[in-house]
């Protein structure tokens, strides 16, 4: 077997011209990719490792330049190697915005992170990036399904129990589709945020981006899978950015009526989305420290369900049927 470790090393010295430097791991990822920090005579950078089989470096790279261009805080990227799969870029030290997050400085850090997300969806050219399409979003609701329900809890679910799922995703996919479409980062939110010293914050984990609907970012940041304020708290972030996205144009104000009811049904196809691949980490990658934020993501489910008649059988089936099997399950530890 390859030790990725050693070759990048290896890759390392050449770049470096020398073997003179330290190397320690500087943070986990969901996904195959490894991230390290090199140090040499105080000098700091992160080595991405992205093995080529798994994951796409050039992506990553292509996006951190073409979004530092439109500007915004990424990476920057100093050499590359794509056939192996490694990177080096800037380091933005240890500062995560999930840390970082207080009662006394979100308004201060949200505000930033806002600022950011207009850059996002105002300045970024759609060009070459996919599309968040009906194909794409039923698949990621899916994940539900098949990792949560079925693999985790072990539920079978008979076809009262799909006709409702699909009932469900049709009426997500339909809100998704409806919106005014922006580029979407798709993975906004305090874990991929980190607090800098200038041009505030450090946007990580971009790889994924696409066009899509103009609310999905802002619930991933204001709904965090990670954290949770209280829904007045939240409401008060949203007009902010509502009256602020009417006024330089990215909304109309016939938008602000329907907007509400964007930002909670796009926030409950990510959650679902979510809570599947929390699931899918736990069983398939041996990462179970994602199963303690799956009540919080469902809670969002269920307390956007309950406003919603089309959506309260959801709401119902999640609270007698689901909640308490998660709870069940969690109590048994990985």
């Amino acid at each position: 077997m390859l030790d990725r470790t050693a070759v990048l090393r290896s890759w390392l010295s050449e770049v470096l011209g020398s073997e003179d430097f330290e190397l320690s791991p500087a943070s986990s990822d969901a996904s195959f990719r490894r991230y390290w920090r090199v140090r040499r005579a105080g000098e700091t950078w992160i080595a991405m490792d992205a093995p080529p089989e798994f994951e796409d470096c050039g992506r990553y790279a292509d996006l951190a330049r073409r979004f530092r261009a439109c500007g915004l805080n990424t990476p920057e990227i100093y050499t590359e190697a794509r056939e192996l799969g490694f990177l080096l870029i800037s380091d933005f030290g240890d500062r995560v915005y999930l840390s970082e997050l207080t009662d006394h400085s979100v308004d201060r850090l949200y505000g930033d992170a806002l600022a950011a997300l207009e850059i996002l969806q105002t300045r970024v050219p759609h060009a070459g990036l996919p599309i968040y399409d009906a194909d794409l979003l039923a698949r990621e609701l899916g994940l539900f399904r098949d990792w949560l329900v079925q693999g985790l809890l072990g539920q079978v679910l008979g076809s009262p129990e799909l006709k409702r799922l699909e009932r469900v995703e049709s009426i997500l996919i339909a809100n998704a589709l409806e919106q005014p479409q922006v580029c979407v980062h798709r993975d906004y939110h305090s874990r991929n945020l980190m607090l800098t010293e200038h041009d505030n914050p450090g946007v990580l984990d971009f790889q994924d981006a696409l066009v899509g609907p103009i609310t999905y970012d802002l619930v991933s940041l204001l709904r965090d899978c990670y954290i949770a304020w209280p829904q007045a708290r939240v409401q008060g972030w949203v007009d902010v950015y509502l009256e602020r996205a009417i006024a330089i144009g990215l909304l109309s104000a016939a938008d602000s009526a329907r907007f509400g009811r964007w930002f909670d049904l796009m926030g409950m196809q990510r959650h679902l989305k979510a809570s599947g691949i929390f699931a899918r980490l736990s069983l398939r990658d041996g990462k179970h420290g994602y199963l303690a934020d799956i009540p919080r993501t469902l809670g969002y489910v269920r307390a956007v369900a309950a406003r919603y008649p089309e959506l309260s059988a959801l709401g119902d089936w999640l609270e007698a049927e689901v909640a308490p099997a998660l709870e069940r399950r969690l109590a048994l530890g990985a």
